[in-house]
């Protein structure tokens, strides 16, 4: 009996010690290029993508900004398509896809670690969710702020654009991917529990009280960006706070200045302010919000970030009446 009692022990120990291992090894690492790594003098930047076909330009000009080091690609979930890819466009010391696909391994060390050896970060599509989820409070977290911190640069797509800002549609709703949150349900209720805006989960310092957001005019996104910002304001986050929302085939590229221009097929990019609170924001009932400047910088236009003015957009101004959104611009138009 003892025997088997201590047989049982050792055979629970061994699984205690095999999940573990499992836990902490949940990520993977695959690399093209170089097994070494390299320092070169990274420069401040971010590439805020909008979904859609990848952009050659905005993918070189992260590489340019790294200055030919190790180029990381930052995913939940997927594959390392994105290595090829990259790898085809720049001339790098190394390319490689980081999936980390939960919190256990977000707090693993040597994932923390590889962020620490990138000169370039790119942060990939997928569901927002669960960068969220599995990564906000954790030490992969810390890796990237750290990363952005030290002057290196930042870029992402769709999900990973819509947590390059201070404020983040987090996708948290009770949907798969929440993809079905429409302008229509979202200015019909502001307060509905798909309607999840979190903060503060990396400190970009040029996105401080911004909303980023993609695949804009491409899914129809305005109602509901006008329902977040309404919300920002209600909730005392902010007064007037901003947005970059970028459509599909569409990206904005900013240096450390916060100059930034605009390039891509698709319709560009929307600059949008809060000029005053929300008249209705509340719950069960439609938005009424009026003052909300924008500013839509077509592809090879300029706008600058600090001051938030751009040159070769059109600028018009939005309100929404009881959930109906007006514009100011030529014919009405909202986009």
């Amino acid at each position: 009996m003892v025997s088997a009692v201590k047989g049982t022990s050792m055979l629970l120990t061994m699984f205690l010690c095999a999940t573990a291992t499992l836990q902490a090894a949940d990520y993977k690492y695959i690399r093209t290029g170089s097994d070494h790594d390299v320092e070169t003098k990274a420069v401040a930047a971010y590439a805020l993508m909008g979904g859609g076909s990848d952009l050659d330009e905005a993918f070189r000009y992260l590489c340019e900004k790294g200055s030919g080091g190790d180029f990381l690609i930052l995913r939940a979930a997927g594959d390392d398509d994105y290595n090829s890819y990259v790898n085809s466009l720049c001339k790098t010391n190394s390319v490689a896809t980081l999936i980390v696909p939960s919190r256990e391994a977000a707090n693993d060390p040597k994932v923390s670690d590889i962020v620490h050896h990138a000169e370039a970060v790119f942060i990939a599509g997928g569901d927002q969710a669960r960068y969220i989820n599995w990564w906000q409070h954790s030490s992969l977290q810390d890796a990237i702020n750290e990363h952005i911190a030290n002057g290196k640069p930042i870029g992402g797509t769709s999900a990973g654009l819509a947590v390059l800002g201070e404020y983040v549609y987090s996708a948290q709703g009770d949907a798969p991917d929440d993809a079905d949150l429409s302008s229509t349900l979202a200015l019909a209720n502001p307060y509905m529990n798909r309607v999840t805006v979190r903060r503060d989960f990396l400190k970009i310092d040029l996105l401080r009280n911004t909303l980023t957001d993609s695949h804009f005019a491409k899914r129809d996104r305005m109602g509901r960006t006008l329902v977040f910002l309404g919300r920002i304001v209600q909730d005392g986050w902010s007064v007037h706070p901003r947005e970059i929302a970028v459509d599909e085939k569409s990206a904005v590229l900013v240096d450390s200045s916060g100059a930034a221009r605009v390039i891509g097929p698709g319709k560009g990019a929307y600059f949008l302010q809060v000029e005053s609170k929300p008249q209705v924001c509340q719950p069960n009932t439609p938005l009424t919000f009026n003052g909300i400047a924008v500013y839509h910088a077509p592809s090879g236009s300029q706008f600058d970030l600090k001051s938030w003015s751009g040159s070769a957009g059109t600028a018009y101004s939005l309100s929404v009446e009881k959930g109906e959104i007006k514009s100011t611009a030529a014919n009405d138009t909202v986009y």
